[in-house]
């Protein structure tokens, strides 16, 4: 096994202290068990509630239990570590939640002095815990180990024995299990422990006694939820399909050609896996909106990065989230993230000491760096504000103009939105609201439609073709009230962006 053999190699390059910071304290025990025979080695435990235990009997030493009885003494940890040091064969001592002590300057001198006797008595220190910060005068002697998360083919494993296992206790039933989503599930499950992925897999099959399509949004949720919620990254519930999105036919034939090489590349070896788009257009034609659609196609979790929770007022804290949250898209891979109105986030001007330069900067490298399932969805409002460095070809794959919809797109809307709302449209003239929207965003349009629901609920009458026409004339589009500006972005997109419809 990889992770053995990393481990093993760790500990014979002579690193006296070891750190392991991780959740998973039985596997790491476990490792540390299996390289300790491969070594030769003993290996013990201890816990501040337990004392020295052997690792393998999870018994207590009983030539040191006697020295560990009383729990409340504040020289019980170093009474330890000096039986460590005195100790004559060498051990590989697994010491479990000790970063309480680590700002003890006796603590601290102890273990230095084990490390400094280690090419004489062979003991290694494995501090385990999940807030590990070693104090600058032990880093020297010491290195870092991550519990390996568990590939594609483990994960399946790990499926295929959580499958059994239902399958032993349900004798009289059947596992229903579709192919295909066990892949969405193998996938989804990336960037998680195998803790966590067992139980995750243990949840989905016993909801519904099944492996089937609609686990997988469960599944991504709790992903999101096992990861952390700390702001800077949200877990977007509301996808959709393209199918409720009226026009953005160019871009829609766009997403749907590289659909499969996103979701699987292995068979297209010379294509590069898309890296994302920029939409850029009118307020209210739909950018967030196919946003929620590229990962409701995609079959993958929707995460929005807010910008605005990322900045702090503390230097160096803003960039520190930045890479937070980036580091959490990668962990929820494969996904989309969703830049929303970007430009807001990484403004050029100099007002806040270079912290938006900064910012850019680490979501430059990034993006040039990233191998991720991660497809970006960055969304704007006005593109003459972002930088050129940030829309330039490889950072991402193609700037889109969401302009206006036309009047065909208008007519798609206006049936969507009344279907979406149960009415009846065999009585309503669709071609004519749809001409006569023209400068309508879809957000209009579909005020309108919301408008005209509240005046039939007044008459306690259905909705009728005039009551919405009638709610038409009563609006100012966009398109009128900010006319100039408008203009003046379209003309701009038409020889810099593809159009998306």
């Amino acid at each position: 096994m990889i992770e053995t053999r990393d481990f093993m190699m760790l500990l014979r390059s002579r690193m006296a202290i070891v750190t392991i910071s991780s959740h998973e304290e039985l596997r790491a025990i476990d490792l540390v068990r299996a390289c300790g025979n491969k070594l030769s080695k003993d290996v013990k435990v201890w816990s501040v509630t337990k004392g020295l235990v052997d690792a393998s009997t999870r018994k207590p030493d009983l030539a040191l239990i006697d020295k560990h009885l009383d729990q409340t003494s504040g020289h019980q940890p170093l009474t330890l570590l000096k039986d460590i040091e005195t100790a004559s064969a060498p051990t590989l001592f697994v010491l479990a939640d000790f970063h309480p002590y680590l700002d003890e300057p006796l603590i601290i001198r102890s273990l230095k002095e084990i490390a400094l006797a280690h090419s004489l008595n062979g003991h290694t220190i494995i501090l385990l815990g999940t807030d590990l910060q070693l104090p600058e005068s032990l880093n020297k002697f010491s290195a870092n180990f991550e519990l390996h998360l568990p590939d594609k083919q483990k994960i399946r494993h790990l499926v295929a024995e959580e499958a059994k296992l239902w399958q032993l206790k349900n004798k009289n039933k059947k596992l229903v299990i579709d192919k295909q989503a066990v892949e969405l599930l193998v996938k989804n499950l990336s960037g998680v422990t195998e803790t966590d992925a067992r139980r995750l897999i243990h949840n989905a099959i016993v909801k519904d006694d099944a492996i089937i399509h609609t686990d997988i949004p469960d599944v991504q949720q709790a992903k999101h939820e096992l990861l952390g919620q700390d702001g800077l990254l949200s877990f977007e519930y509301d996808t959709t399909d393209f199918k409720d999105i009226g026009g953005l036919n160019r871009l829609k034939s766009w997403l749907e050609v590289r659909q499969s090489v996103f979701q699987d590349n292995s068979s297209a070896v010379n294509l590069d896996k898309p890296k994302g788009i920029l939409l850029a257009g009118v307020q209210g034609s739909g950018k967030s909106l196919a946003a929620k659609a590229v990962a409701g196609v995609y079959g993958v979790p929707l995460m929005r990065l807010d910008f605005g929770s990322l900045y702090n007022k503390f230097f160096g804290e803003s960039e520190k989230n930045i890479r937070h949250a980036l580091k959490l898209a990668e962990l929820m891979s494969p996904c989309v993230l969703w830049v929303d109105e970007i430009e807001k986030g990484i403004a050029t001007g100099d007002y806040d000491s270079g912290t938006s330069q900064r910012i850019l900067g680490t979501l430059l490298t990034w993006m040039s760096e990233n191998d991720k399932a991660i497809f970006i969805v960055a969304t704007a409002n006005k593109i003459d504000q972002l930088p050129p460095e940030l829309i330039r070809k490889g950072r991402l794959d193609e700037i889109f103009f969401v302009d206006l919809p036309n009047e065909d797109a208008r007519a798609d809307i206006f049936d969507i939105h009344l279907s979406k709302r149960e009415v009846d449209i065999t009585g309503i003239d669709i071609q004519a609201l749809a001409a006569l929207s023209d400068g309508f965003s879809g957000a209009e349009i579909e005020q309108s439609i919301v408008s005209s629901l509240y005046m039939a609920h007044t008459e306690k009458q259905p909705v009728t073709t005039q009551m919405i026409i009638d709610e038409i004339k009563l609006t100012k589009p966009l398109s009128i009230v900010m006319g100039e500006s408008i203009t003046k972005l379209r003309a701009w997109a038409m020889e810099r962006t593809v159009m998306a419809n």
